[in-house]
């Protein structure tokens, strides 16, 4: 990592002053207990937002309310994993924090050109890239700060934002 970026993905949030914005593109992650719970039938409480708000929506709202756009992009096949129709459920305290949040179907995507793996970009400035395993388990990730490359991953999210549909509106399938 260059010694100009900061060392942390909560640093660069905090520093953030106009945009954040995340590329999601697999089917499942790494194993998650929260998953594994809703596998087993438990199911959140909105109206107790004590039992589902956490430290990263801390974060989320306090850029959103200094004025940071944070967009999350999410391209899944269809139909869903399981994994995803969970992150689909789940979403509702991404959108509570201030995330906007979309949904693209793989499908759709034959015809943009889209990165392999998923990131952050925060203020066009520094890129996040994220190193999964194939079975979905987080390896690590590493930030640049070229301007070539965040670019190119800019110029993917957007393509894949103006097509994608909102949280709200995607229907799980």
């Amino acid at each position: 990592m260059p010694p100009s970026i900061p060392a942390s993905f909560d640093e660069l949030l905090a520093g953030a002053k106009q945009s954040a914005v995340h590329l999601e593109m697999r089917d499942a992650y790494y194993s998650n207990p929260r998953f594994e719970e809703w596998q087993q039938g438990a199911r959140i409480d909105w109206t107790d937002r004590a039992s589902w708000w956490r430290p990263f929506h801390d974060q989320i709202a306090e850029a959103v309310a200094r004025g940071v756009v944070v967009r999350r992009a999410r391209v899944v096949s269809e139909p869903v994993t399981e994994y995803i129709r969970w992150e689909h459920y789940v979403t509702h305290s991404n959108v509570a924090a201030g995330e906007q949040v979309r949904w693209l179907p793989r499908r759709l995507t034959a015809d943009l050109l889209m990165p392999g793996c998923d990131f952050w970009i925060f203020d066009g400035a520094v890129i996040r890239v994220h190193d999964f395993a194939g079975n979905g388990d987080f390896r690590g990730d590493e930030y640049y700060d070229d301007p070539a490359l965040i670019s190119l991953n800019a110029a993917a999210f957007e393509r894949v934002w103006e097509r994608a549909t909102p949280h709200d509106q995607y229907e799980i399938r």
